[in-house]
């Protein structure tokens, strides 16, 4: 198992335009190519183990990718084909739920699984409205956990109301309702993430905004070739804004990130706790993108309790920030944490406590009580967002993380990056 141990940083005034792709548009990159006729020509998909996974997957279906430097070209077959081995989704909880959704309306046996972690994800959120629009799916413990297995068939049209949050629930659902019998309608508690319905309309889908409903109407014709430039992932470049806004003097600039509004919320709750945050859009077609230029200031802390489905992959990160403001901050309405890569909530806190700094854990949150970092031993419980939010603890008060390898499930450069603003030595 190998570890990195992160030296103290001073300062550092820093720009990097070479964040990691956003992992949440290129899985959808790749999936969403197979319900066109023509190829999909992608640019900057990121080229980490769980979107190269979803890639391959794509590849078992019939897809036929073609690599040219910093482009992929996808090819959909005329029609899926059935696999003939299992569907391996690594660590993504993103992929195995999407698929689950593409794959119910797909003739064919299908088979999704991943690492152990993903083994041990819930999976029911997803299998269980399928069903009941006609899916068959199946599972461990009855049908919760992976291997997840599908028979394709027709389903129906449905009028679904989420009783959480969820882009992976949402998308899944989107994705079913396109190759429907009939017009479908999706509703959920809060807007969660919405890059799966602006994609599908660049594409031509009719997925419609209906008063806070999605109206889906089934596809007619095969939809239009995606041709994107895929921008840095917002949630990615998070980590390097938390690290300018807790060391003192700091200033760093992320080019090119997605600017789409639930995706941006951490930083507008950094901005809420005192740190200066400016957003500079450049382009907008697929998702508005731009720049963001974060800088040190004393920070205060803060309740968190709305918008939790926008900011939820960034708690983590925003933790370490909670631990050096002035005061206790509050997280609530955040159950969603414990289904993550790891329970989110107890490893966040768990680690804290092992910095010095006090907690509180509760079912859908915690609180964080501002203070003084000290170093620890951090296990990250193979949890990349927790591996990498303690690193960036690290430029406080100089940190060991365990059990790193995870970390290139979603951002293959972090450490590289890491080493421009300080030392980090990495062990076996």
């Amino acid at each position: 198992m190998s570890f990195f141990i992160v030296s103290p940083c001073k300062s550092f005034d820093s720009e990097i335009d070479t964040i990691a792709s956003d992992k949440s548009i290129s899985h959808r990159c790749a999936i969403f190519s197979l319900l066109s006729n023509k190829p999909s020509k992608i640019t900057n998909y990121l080229g980490a183990e769980d979107t190269l996974n979803t890639l391959s997957i794509v590849e078992q279906l019939g897809a036929v990718i073609e690599k040219n430097g910093n482009e992929i070209t996808i090819t959909p077959p005329e029609n899926i084909k059935e696999p003939a081995n299992i569907l391996d989704c690594g660590n993504s909880g993103t992929a195995i739920r999407l698929f689950m959704g593409f794959l119910a309306t797909r003739k064919g046996f299908f088979v999704l699984h991943g690492d152990k972690y993903l083994a041990s994800r819930p999976m029911k959120r997803v299998a269980d409205p399928l069903r009941s629009i006609g899916a068959t799916i199946d599972g461990r413990v009855k049908g919760n956990l992976a291997p997840i297995s599908i028979r394709g068939a027709k389903l129906e049209g449905f009028d679904y109301k989420s009783p959480i949050a969820s882009a992976q629930v949402k998308s899944a659902m989107i994705l079913a309702a396109l190759s429907a019998d009939s017009s479908s309608v999706y509703s959920e508690p809060h807007l969660s993430r919405d890059h799966s319905e602006r994609m599908l309309r660049g594409m031509g889908a009719e997925v419609i905004d209906d008063g806070g409903k999605i109206k889906i109407l089934p596809n007619i014709e095969p939809l239009q070739p995606l041709e994107i430039t895929v921008p840095s992932d917002p949630s990615s470049g998070f980590f390097f804004a938390v690290a300018a806004a807790i060391t003192p003097n700091a200033r760093i600039i992320l080019k090119n990130v997605s600017l789409n509004p639930t995706r941006i919320e951490a930083y507008q709750i950094l901005k809420q706790m005192g740190a200066g945050v400016d957003f500079i859009e450049k382009e907008s077609k697929y998702e508005p993108i731009g720049d963001i230029i974060i800088t040190y200031a004393p920070l205060k802390s803060v309740t968190v309790e709305n918008n939790i489905a926008w900011l939820i992959d960034e708690l983590p990160a925003l933790s370490i920030a909670f631990a050096c403001a002035d005061g206790e901050s509050i997280v609530k309405n955040a159950h969603e944490l414990r289904v993550k890569e790891s329970d989110r909530i107890s490893s966040v806190v768990g680690n804290l406590e092992k910095c010095g700094i006090a907690t509180t854990e509760f079912d859908d949150g915690y609180t964080v009580k501002g203070g003084v970092l000290k170093s620890a031993d951090i296990d990250s419980y193979g949890d990349h967002r927790v591996a990498m939010s303690f690193a960036i603890a690290g430029l406080n008060c100089g940190m060991k993380v365990e059990d790193i390898e995870c970390i290139q499930t979603s951002f293959p450069n972090f450490v590289e990056l890491l080493q421009k603003i300080s030392e980090v030595q990495i062990g076996d």
